[in-house]
């Protein structure tokens, strides 16, 4: 890591260092290719640092410039108000993963950040821009990262798509929650949002991912009575009406099943008894439905409307939410040729507002 002692920002000198610097740099690029292209990661580093240091001479940059260790953010910082970030590939092209967009090891004082970008594969080059230049979409490995584009054209950044500028988003308290808005906004039949998601909500995915029949009973059940809560298309005629339940059950509880329409249809109709009315000729998952409709009520109460607003995609209220779910069920249920005899709405209102 290389940070600064210097304190009051000179920004033409600056330009000018930065420059000279990726000039020299792919100078030696040229006379010593075998040697640079060993650099790789933070082995790059000090070698900027010892070019940088040298051109500095003169400047008021001189003698400022320190290699430390640690995981700071950026790896260069001069005078505590410029930063480089150096990143590397050995692969033929000007694309790589980034830094972590919410910056928690940001060196607190810098204010302006430069990506200098070395491209190790033949022909070795060496590019630098402004950090928030370069920075063309949100990636996931561990946590959401930026994706470096050296070569992304003006208006192209992920900063241009959410409309909000990078100084503004990185110091708000949420910077994730801008763009989880704006991928979802992006969403297409039977996608979900992976990981990033769950930022917004205060969850975590587990990172061990497990086989449905490996869970115990208890769990299993529980996970059939929250899917019967935020996904009411369970209960409509779509032939792909599991796809989203499929999709949740990996990214937000990292459980792999095979067979999720058997969890639900598995097994034949049965009847209901209702304030005394007895309704025949019921299919399998609106009786597991009504079987445990305590625990879905439950489970639709404690949950807040704005997470119940994005698993239903229509907007709810924590007033207007029990009946939300009810009116969507219903919905769903009219497309079922063997619910059509039943009125669920009738039904679902008996059983939770009974007297």
């Amino acid at each position: 890591m290389i940070i600064s002692v210097n304190s009051n920002p000179d920004s033409s000198e600056f330009g000018l260092l930065l420059s000279s610097t990726i000039s020299e740099l792919n100078v030696q690029a040229q006379k010593s290719s075998e040697k640079i292209s060993t650099l790789l990661g933070r082995s790059l580093e000090p070698y900027v640092r010892d070019v940088m240091s040298d051109l500095a001479t003169g400047t008021p940059f001189e003698n400022s410039i320190e290699l430390i260790g640690g995981q700071k953010f950026p790896d260069i910082v001069a005078k505590k108000y410029y930063g480089i970030e150096v990143k590397t590939t050995t692969q033929n092209h000007w694309r790589t993963t980034g830094n972590s967009v919410l910056e928690t090891t940001r060196v607190e004082s810098v204010e302006r950040i430069f990506m200098l970008f070395a491209k190790l594969a033949n022909p070795m080059e060496f590019r630098c821009r402004p950090y928030e230049e370069v920075l063309s979409e949100v990636v996931v490995t561990h946590s959401p990262r930026y994706l470096i584009d050296m070569n992304l054209e003006s208006g192209e950044t992920i900063f241009d798509k959410i409309q909000i500028p990078y100084d503004t988003l990185r110091k708000k308290d949420n910077p994730i929650k801008p763009i989880i808005e704006y991928y979802k906004s992006k969403l297409r039949e039977g996608e979900e949002l992976w990981w990033i998601g769950q930022e917004d909500n205060g969850k975590a995915s587990n990172i061990i991912v497990k086989i449905w029949n490996s869970l115990p009973a208890e769990d299993r059940s529980i996970l059939k009575i929250k899917a019967m809560a935020y996904f009411p298309e369970l209960f409509g005629s779509s032939n792909d009406k599991f796809g989203r339940l499929a999709l949740w059950l990996i990214t937000s509880e990292s459980v792999v099943c095979p067979n999720v329409r058997d969890l639900f249809s598995a097994g034949g109709k049965g009847q209901v008894i209702i304030n005394g009315k007895t309704y025949g000729n019921i299919s399998r998952i609106f009786l597991n439905l009504f079987e445990n409709l305590s625990q879905v009520v439950e489970t639709i109460i404690s949950t807040p409307a704005t997470e119940l607003s994005d698993y239903w995609r229509r907007h709810t209220t924590e007033k207007g939410k029990l009946m939300d779910w009810i009116d969507l069920v219903d919905i769903q249920g009219q497309k079922i040729r063997d619910a059509k005899h039943l009125n669920i709405k009738q039904m679902l209102t008996d059983l939770i507002f009974k007297k």
